[in-house]
């Protein structure tokens, strides 16, 4: 694909009220999530290293031991094997581009 849209990929429910469409290279994930207002992400973690930018709403992001409401468009970087979770404040829109590829997100999109 050169050219694309998000849009013409199905999603797929990731957690309860997380749907994902994805896109895979050979090197990086991109996962663009539409997320129901006053969902949790639990805290997890992934030896996959983790930009989220949030481009609608507002989502409160633990990363470590650090909470913060994410702003639109101001980039967050976790670290691989970072512990990180969070919550919908609002409906929300977030671009996560990961870098290796996320084995485990090409496998749900293949299935």
């Amino acid at each position: 694909m050169t050219f694309g849209d998000f849009s013409d990929i199905k999603p797929i429910e990731i957690a309860p009220g997380y749907h994902a469409r994805f896109i895979h290279t050979e090197t990086h994930t991109f996962s663009y999530v539409e997320v129901e207002p006053g969902y949790e992400l639990p805290l997890h973690s992934h030896h996959n290293e983790q930009i989220s930018i949030v481009q609608e709403g507002h989502f409160e992001l633990t990363v470590g031991d650090e909470t913060r409401i994410c702003e639109v468009n101001k980039p967050v970087l976790i670290q691989g094997d970072v512990v990180h979770g969070g919550r919908s404040l609002t409906e929300c829109k977030i671009l996560d581009i990961f870098t290796p590829v996320r084995e485990d997100y090409q496998k749900l999109s293949e299935g």
